[in-house]
C-alpha cells in the first residue's frame, strides 16, 4: 500500500490520531511499527466492543506492523478507574491470571498469532521496588491528575478517590516506555492515559508514541456502550446462531456504525454505495444486516457454522428452510408442565410472565410458525419445537423434566 492508503486504512473509524503527521513520518521510515493496546483481564470473556481495538490491531498487522497485545495483569490488580464514580474493586492475582488465560485464547479469533506479541505488564512492574514506584509517581502532580475528567467530577462531587487510583494512568503510561511503543490504541475514554504514555516516553528519552483513539461501540440498545453489566453485548464466544440473531436485532442506523467499526469485508467505498442503494429502495437493509451477521459469525467460529446459523435464522424468521438447523436448547420444566407464558420466560424469550402475557394478547407468539391461540395451553416434558416472540426472538427448545 502507499503511505496514503495506509493512513486511510488506519484512520477508518478512528476518533482521533495524535499526531497524524508523526504517524506519517514513522510510516515513511519503512520499518514495522510497534503497535500496543492494553487489556485489563477484569472479566473472562471478550465481546464485540473489545474487538473494535482488536480489529484496528489486525489492520496494522495486515500492513506489516508488529502488534503487542498487552495483558494488564499488574494494572488489573489496581483496578481501572476510567469512567467510574466509585473506587473499583481490585482483582485478586488468581482472578487476573484465570481471566488472562481466557483472553489469550480469544484474541486470536481476530489477530494473526504469528504477528502478535503477547506481553504481561507484571514483567517489568514485578521487578520494581518501592523506590522505583515513588520515582514513577513523582513524574506528575495531583493537579495534573485532577485534569482527568472522571477524577475532576468525583473530586467536585466530594466522592472519594483512593491514592492508588492515581497510579493507574502512570502505570499504563509506563507500559509504553517498557515496550518502546510507536503507537498506542485505546478507546476515547482512555485518552488521558494514552497521552500519559507520550509524556513518560519523552521523559525517558524515547520518541513519544502516536495515540489513536477508537469510539466506544454502542450495544444492542443503540444507546449505551456495549457492556456485559448492561446486558447489551454479543460475546465472541457465543454460539454462531446467537451472534446472528442478536446482530439482526440492531436497528438500521446502528448497522452503519457496526459496519464501520467491525467489518473487514465491507470497505468504506462499498459501504457508501450500499447506503445509496438502501436509500433508493434498491436494497433491503435486512439483507445487508444479515451479511454483517454472517461475517461476524464466521470470524468467531467458521464459515460452516455461520451458514448454518444464517439458515436457522431464515427458517425461524422468514419461514425459509428447515428449523432443524437451529441449535436445540434443553429447558427444565416440572413434571406437570408450564403454561406458555411461564415457558417463554423460562426459555429466555421474555423477561417476565407479564410481558409474555402481553405478547400473547398481541398475537405475537408462535409455535413452529403458527400463532398460539390458547394462552392456557400447558407444555410438558418431551415437547420439542420452535418458540418465537415477535419476529426477532426465537429458540428451538426441548422440554426436559426438572
Amino acid at each position: 500500500m502507499s503511505i496514503q492508503d495506509s493512513l486511510d486504512l488506519i484512520g477508518r473509524g478512528a476518533d482521533e490520531i495524535l499526531k497524524q503527521e508523526e504517524l506519517e513520518a514513522r510510516l515513511k521510515e519503512g520499518r514495522p511499527l510497534r503497535v500496543k493496546a492494553g487489556f485489563d483481564p477484569t472479566a473472562p470473556d471478550l465481546h464485540l466492543g473489545h474487538t473494535v481495538l482488536l480489529n484496528k490491531m489486525r489492520q496494522f498487522q495486515d500492513l506489516g506492523h508488529r502488534v503487542i497485545f498487552l495483558i494488564g495483569d499488574f494494572t488489573g490488580m489496581i483496578g481501572d478507574p476510567t469512567g467510574k464514580n466509585i473506587t473499583r474493586k481490585p482483582l485478586t492475582r488468581e482472578d487476573v491470571l484465570a481471566n488472562a488465560e481466557t483472553y489469550a485464547e480469544q484474541v486470536f479469533k481476530v489477530l494473526d498469532r504469528e504477528r502478535t506479541e503477547v506481553r504481561f505488564n507484571s514483567e517489568w512492574f514485578g521487578k520494581m521496588d518501592a523506590a522505583d514506584m515513588i520515582r514513577l509517581a513523582a513524574q506528575h502532580t495531583v493537579a495534573r491528575m485532577l485534569e482527568r475528567d472522571d477524577f475532576a467530577k468525583r473530586y467536585a462531587a466530594q466522592q472519594s478517590i483512593a491514592i492508588h487510583e492515581f497510579l493507574y494512568p502512570l502505570v499504563q503510561g509506563y507500559d509504553s516506555v517498557a515496550l518502546q511503543a510507536d503507537v498506542e490504541l485505546g478507546g476515547t475514554d482512555q485518552k488521558f492515559n494514552l497521552l500519559m504514555g507520550r509524556g513518560l516516553q519523552e521523559h525517558h528519552g524515547q520518541k513519544p508514541q502516536i495515540v489513536l483513539t477508537m469510539p466506544l461501540l454502542e450495544g444492542l440498545d443503540g444507546v449505551q456502550k456495549m457492556s456485559k453489566s448492561l446486558g447489551n453485548y454479543i460475546g465472541i464466544d457465543e454460539p454462531a446462531i446467537d451472534i446472528v440473531t442478536k446482530t439482526m436485532k440492531i436497528d438500521d442506523t446502528l448497522m452503519w456504525r457496526w459496519i464501520e467499526l467491525l467489518s473487514f469485508d465491507i470497505g468504506v467505498a462499498e459501504a457508501a454505495n450500499l447506503k445509496r442503494d438502501i436509500e433508493a429502495g434498491q436494497l433491503n437493509p435486512r439483507d445487508l444486516k444479515l451479511r454483517l451477521a454472517r461475517e461476524l459469525a464466521a470470524r468467531f467460529h467458521d464459515a460452516a457454522a455461520a451458514e448454518q446459523a444464517v439458515a436457522g435464522w431464515n427458517a425461524a424468521v422468514r419461514g425459509q428452510g428447515d428449523t432443524a438447523q437451529l441449535p436445540l436448547n434443553d429447558v427444565p420444566v416440572p413434571a406437570e408442565g408450564l403454561r406458555i407464558a411461564a415457558l417463554l420466560t423460562a426459555a429466555g424469550l421474555t423477561p417476565s410472565n407479564s410481558e409474555a402475557n402481553r405478547k400473547l394478547k398481541e398475537r405475537a407468539v408462535r409455535i413452529d410458525g403458527e400463532v398460539l391461540e390458547d394462552p392456557q395451553r400447558v407444555f410438558v416434558p418431551g415437547f420439542e419445537g420452535v418458540l418465537a416472540v415477535g419476529k426477532r426472538n426465537f429458540a428451538r427448545v426441548r422440554l426436559v423434566a426438572a
